[in-house]
C-alpha cells in the first residue's frame, strides 16, 4: 500500500515513520510512505502558502493556488482518493481503518493554521476524517494515527495473523485482559483457566472478559453490536453475576 502525505511540517514524520512496526513494514515493502511539503508548490520567492482570510477573523487560510499544485502533482495520473485530516471529517475508527487498507493508495493532506480554503474542499478533497472530538495545532498527528492504524492491518506487517483481529473494536469489543509470566507476581494470579490448556474455556473466557470490559467502559459499542447467542448467553450471566454481587453486598451492609 501507498500513503502520500502533504504537510507544512515533514521532519514531524521521520521519527514514528521509521521506527517499530511502520519502520519494518517500510523496509519489508508493504507500504510506502512519501513526505511532500507544501511550501514547495508555492512559486512566489518567499514560499507564502497562507493568508488572512476574507471577511475577515482569526487565524491564516491555507491559500487554494498552492494546494491544489500539490495535490494535482502528487497524485498525478492516478485516482488516489485524497483525504483531509480535519475535525469536522467522518469519525476515524477501527472499520473506518479496514475500509482504508483495502485501497491501494491513499493521498493525506494535513492542514494547518485556521483552516485550508473552502475550494479545495470542493474540488480536490475526496473524504474528510477525524481522530476526534478535539481540536490539533495540524493535520501531522492524526495522519500518523491513520497510516498506523491502516498499516497494521495489511497483510504480513504483523508477526502473528491473528493479532490484530483480536484488537480492541476489530470485532466490536473492547480487546479482554492479556497475562504473561510469571504465572504469580506478589500474591497476584494469573485466571486459573489461561493455565488450563482447555482452548474452548479459554476461549470462552477470553470472550466473557471482552464484554465484561465492554459492558463497563463503553456499554454504547454493545448497543450497536449485532450480538451472537453466546454472547447474549455471557451477558445475561454477567447481569446475574453483578445482580447477585449486589444483593450480597446490601446484606453485608444490614
Amino acid at each position: 500500500m501507498r500513503f502520500d502525505i502533504l504537510t507544512l511540517f515533514p521532519e514531524m514524520f521521520a521519527g514514528p515513520l521509521s521506527t517499530s512496526i511502520l519502520g519494518k513494514a517500510r523496509e519489508s515493502g508493504l507500504v510506502t510512505v512519501d513526505v511532500w511539503n507544501i511550501r514547495d508548490y508555492a512559486l512566489d520567492k518567499h514560499r507564502i502558502v497562507d493568508d488572512t482570510p476574507y471577511g475577515g477573523g482569526a487565524g491564516m487560510v491555507l491559500k487554494v493556488d498552492v494546494l491544489a499544485r500539490a495535490v494535482e502533482s502528487v497524485r498525478g495520473t492516478s485516482n488516489a482518493p485524497v483525504v483531509y485530516l480535519s475535525p469536522q471529517g467522518r469519525m476515524f475508527s477501527q472499520s473506518v481503518a479496514a475500509e482504508l487498507a483495502a485501497l491501494p493508495h491513499l493521498i493525506l493532506l494535513s492542514g494547518h493554521y485556521e483552516e485550508i480554503d473552502e475550494r479545495v474542499r470542493q474540488h480536490w478533497v475526496d473524504w474528510e476524517l477525524s481522530i476526534g472530538d478535539y481540536v490539533l495545532t495540524g493535520g501531522e498527528l492524526p495522519a500518523m494515527v491513520v497510516v498506523d492504524a491502516v498499516t497494521r492491518l495489511l497483510p504480513g506487517v504483523l508477526g502473528h495473523e491473528d493479532s490484530s483481529k483480536e484488537d480492541s473494536f476489530q470485532a466490536g469489543l473492547l480487546d479482554y485482559p492479556h497475562y504473561t509470566r510469571p504465572a504469580e507476581f506478589r500474591g497476584m494470579k494469573v485466571p486459573e483457566v489461561l493455565l488450563s490448556g482447555h482452548h474452548g474455556k479459554i476461549a470462552r473466557y477470553r470472550l466473557k472478559e471482552a464484554l465484561r470490559r465492554t459492558l463497563l467502559r463503553r456499554p454504547d459499542l454493545l448497543q450497536r453490536k449485532d450480538l451472537s447467542t453466546e454472547e447474549r448467553q455471557l451477558l445475561q450471566e454477567l447481569t446475574d453475576e453483578a445482580s447477585a454481587e449486589g444483593r450480597v453486598n446490601t446484606d453485608e451492609s444490614d
